[in-house]
């Protein structure tokens, strides 16, 4: 009887926890020529089309900002949380409520203009996700509850409830009865970076700039110091003082600010009004650049920039090619399993066990051996 395990390794390789990515992304490549394959389809003509025409030209670069633009919004939330071993997955509900929280004043105040309206709309962005956030922490904080479980089902809750909006309360009367709100006012749009060359808006700047304060709170300050302490060893942060209920909220917070900005931007930037789809998954997406980028904001803004080029390659095959878009959540997949399998070959080995059973009474001691020691 043959048996694995997973022994912890004294000691990682540097090497290759710096080359893990990059090893996960070539094995994602090779799984992904394989399946090309399978669909009929040369991998050379697919990967060309997938990877290198979306980008060919100056306006798709703006295009691949801003799917890039959530992406690393989320991601860099998330990577606080994470390194708090704190498990938010709920990142798509608090980018919706945001995007929802943010529309209140272009529409239902739609006579409000001015220069204050944008900094309204993405202050209640981020509040309105930073709330929806607190609603999983408050439940682990106060009841225990799982975090995983309450914030994934949010997520259900927060696109049943946009779904809702748009069908009826906030349903454009003028809009023939499509579920979509009225088309925000000029004020109420977040501005391009550069009209004459393509769409990409503040969202990307936005992303940046939280990219970097981020790795400034991570690396230089002492709340970053008693993220990493509290995610590496709860019982050594109680030690030194640091209250691990106060920092589930703070990461949820954190994470949930970052992702209604996101949903916020995302709607007055690329959308210019609520429908009932306004995320093709940024949420979970996310979660992939989080750990593609190593649980670092700089490293995340890498990450999130491939990502971003999976869906922008999913759209080209589907037309070029005739393939499902759906290809490019299976590379997502792929690259999610292939980062999570190096991370646990880098810090566990595997071990052969084998139980050779040849008498019975071989296997009545092994039986009775947990009883006895823990008689003693």
């Amino acid at each position: 009887m043959m048996r694995l395990e997973l022994v912890k390794r004294p000691q990682r390789s540097a090497l290759f926890s710096a080359l893990s990515p990059f090893i996960a992304f070539a094995l994602t490549i090779i799984a992904g020529a394989i399946m090309f394959a399978l669909l009929g389809v040369n991998p050379l003509t697919a990967f060309n089309i997938y990877f290198i025409e979306p980008i060919s030209q100056v306006w798709q670069l703006h295009e691949l900002a801003i799917k890039a633009a959530p992406l690393i919004l989320i991601a860099v939330g998330l990577s606080v949380c994470y390194k708090a071993n704190i498990w938010n997955i709920g990142a798509e509900g608090q980018f919706i409520l945001g995007g929802i929280v943010g529309s209140i004043i272009p529409v239902l105040f739609p006579q409000f203009e001015g220069p204050l309206v944008l900094p309204l709309m993405l202050l209640l962005g981020m509040v309105g996700g930073a709330a929806y956030a607190a609603i999983p922490a408050l439940l682990k904080t106060r009841f225990g509850t799982n975090e995983i479980l309450t914030s994934l089902m949010l997520v259900y809750v927060a696109q049943l409830f946009l779904d809702w909006l748009v069908r009826g309360p906030w349903r454009d009367p003028q809009g023939h009865g499509f579920p979509q709100t009225i088309q925000f006012g000029d004020s109420a749009v977040l501005p391009e970076l550069m009209p004459d060359a393509g769409r990409a808006n503040w969202g990307f700047v936005f992303a940046l700039v939280a990219a970097v304060l981020v790795w400034i709170l991570m690396s230089r300050m002492l709340k970053g110091f008693e993220v990493r302490v509290l995610g590496s060893s709860p019982r050594a942060g109680r030690f030194a003082g640091f209250g691990l209920n106060r920092m589930v909220f703070f990461a949820f917070l954190l994470s949930g600010a970052l992702a209604g900005l996101a949903g916020i931007s995302e709607v007055s930037g690329a959308i210019g009004q609520l429908q009932p789809v306004i995320s093709p998954g940024y949420g979970f997406t996310a979660i992939i650049v989080a750990f593609l980028g190593r649980l670092n904001p700089i490293g995340i803004v890498a990450a999130g920039l491939v990502l971003a080029l999976t869906y922008l390659g999913g759209e080209a095959v589907q037309s070029a090619l005739g393939i499902s878009d759906k290809v490019a959540r299976v590379f997502q997949g792929m690259l999610l399993f292939f980062v999570l399998g190096c991370d646990t070959l880098i810090h566990y080995r595997i071990r052969l066990i084998g139980l050779a059973l040849t008498k019975p009474q071989d296997a009545a001691k092994l039986e009775a051996a947990p009883k006895l020691k823990e008689a003693r």
